[in-house]
């Protein structure tokens, strides 16, 4: 349903101004480091740098660390800055630091450096961008939101579709799982109603410059977010009400540049020593403002991109994955964007009500012919709750991913014990189209009680 109400809106600003990108023109680099000496962090000592919870996420599903889980050496990082320029971002993944500076000649001094073994220009700024402003947001539903009949009220026939519903029946909505969403901006997700009861873990900025207010950003994230955390009986229920999440901004709306791959690899690094369970990334890559940056198809392999390769390596820290497939498939690219060619993730894609796929979802294969997406789900349209607070209907895999990413944390409730590989693999095998997959549908829209169905009986065995 289209809403297009305007009254028991609070008051407030409602539009975007023009201001000065903050802080001045600057450029920014990545420096790709050779190893990670003068540092006196231990794979002895993990919790110095990683939460209890990430240790026991590994512990439960026997996984060891490696020396990509040690932060990025200190040493090299106080080196770096003694030439003038800033480190804003670093991934110890990928043994990368991100450094601002305001001239391009500031940064010749990085030649003398022997630990920087390659540099690659990520972001020049812009002259302005516009300032956000928290937009007007009901205080109430409408009243003609409810829906008496159904539980569920308006997400009825996206849980459904999943067979989402059968999980929740069963109690399992979510509750012990920890959700990170990577978005641009959560608008007003701290004030609607609708959210207010969710079980918020905390906030981060990745953007460099950091906004002040993520509630202040873009709706984008509040929207994704509702389709998972809402709770609503009768007018809006998400599919895992009973989960806790973390919001994450790496996505600066105002600029596509090649440095917000860093901001992803910097947030999603930051969920894993939270401890978080599962990522819902609804964003996506392969066109900048500095064309020369452009990825091409050929590096759609799921390990050229830094942010693919990051993206490759969760589920061998225990993350699942849960990534938009992208909204390219009626543009010159078509092809999913990155990261979701990444390996061992859960890349989904839109269909209609009627099971179609969405003209606009993103087709693979990917470069060396994996079949993507990999599963489908409701996206043409999704019905999202608003940064303004109402119920309405989206387009877009974005919104088709986070229902995807709600109902693995039900069924992972199910089967705690599961490794994300385990679970991932589940979720794709309940496939409609599992022994049929192609590169528009994938393996199709999953079956959670067949998911279910199917890690039971293993583990019985």
């Amino acid at each position: 349903m289209w809403l297009s109400a305007v009254t028991g809106f609070a008051k407030g600003p409602d539009k975007d101004q023009m201001v000065k990108f903050p802080g001045g023109k600057c450029i920014m680099y990545r420096l790709y480091l050779s190893d990670k000496s003068g540092s006196s962090y231990s794979l002895a000592r993990p919790g110095e740098f990683l939460s209890v919870k990430s240790l026991e996420r590994r512990r439960r599903q026997s996984l060891t660390l490696d020396s990509t889980d040690l932060p990025v050496s200190p040493a090299y990082i106080e080196r770096i800055e003694t030439t003038g320029l800033e480190v804003v971002s670093k991934s110890r993944w990928n043994n990368t630091v991100v450094v601002r500076g305001r001239t391009q000649k500031q940064f010749r001094t990085l030649n003398s450096l022997p630990f920087v073994r390659k540099t690659v220009k990520v972001f020049t700024s812009p002259d302005s961008i516009n300032k956000s402003v928290r937009s007007r947001y009901r205080t109430d539903y409408n009243r003609w939101d409810t829906l008496s009949t159904s539980e569920y009220g308006a997400t009825e026939q996206q849980i459904y579709m999943l067979n989402g519903h059968r999980l929740h029946n069963m109690g399992y909505h979510g509750r012990g799982l920890t959700i990170a969403v990577v978005d641009g901006g959560f608008m007003n997700a701290d004030v609607i109603p609708a959210l207010k009861g969710i079980k918020l873990m905390g906030t981060h900025d990745f953007v460099v410059p950091a906004s002040k207010d993520v509630f202040k950003e873009m709706d984008h994230g509040t929207k994704v977010l509702s389709t998972m955390a809402a709770n609503t009986p009768n007018m809006y229920v998400g599919t895992a009400p009973q989960a806790s999440f973390w919001l994450l901004r790496c996505e600066d709306v105002n600029t596509e540049n090649l440095v917000e791959e860093d901001f992803w690899a910097a947030a999603v690094e930051f969920a894993d020593s939270a401890g978080v369970d599962i990522i819902n990334s609804s964003l996506g890559f392969h066109g900048f403002d500095d064309k020369s940056a452009d990825h091409t198809y050929t590096e759609q392999d799921g390990e050229q991109a830094l942010i693919s390769h990051t993206a490759s390596m969760l589920a061998h820290k225990g993350i699942i994955l849960v990534n938009s497939a992208g909204n390219e498939g009626m543009g010159t690219w078509k092809k999913i964007n990155f990261p979701a060619d990444a390996k061992d993730i859960i890349t989904v894609g839109a269909i209609s009500p009627s099971g179609k796929n969405a003209a606009f979802s993103a087709v693979g294969p990917t470069s060396d012919r994996r079949i993507k997406p990999d599963v489908m789900a409701l996206g043409s349209p999704t019905t999202v709750i608003t940064g303004r607070g109402t119920i309405s209907k989206d387009m877009g895999t974005s919104f088709a991913a986070p229902l995807i990413t709600g109902m693995v944390a039900c069924l992972w409730q199910a089967f705690p014990n599961k490794t994300a590989l385990e679970i991932i693999r589940a979720v794709i095998q309940s496939g409609d189209k599992w022994t049929t997959p192609d590169d528009v549908y994938g393996y199709g829209v999953p079956d959670f009680l067949k998911a279910y169905q199917q890690l039971r009986t293993r583990n019985s065995r």
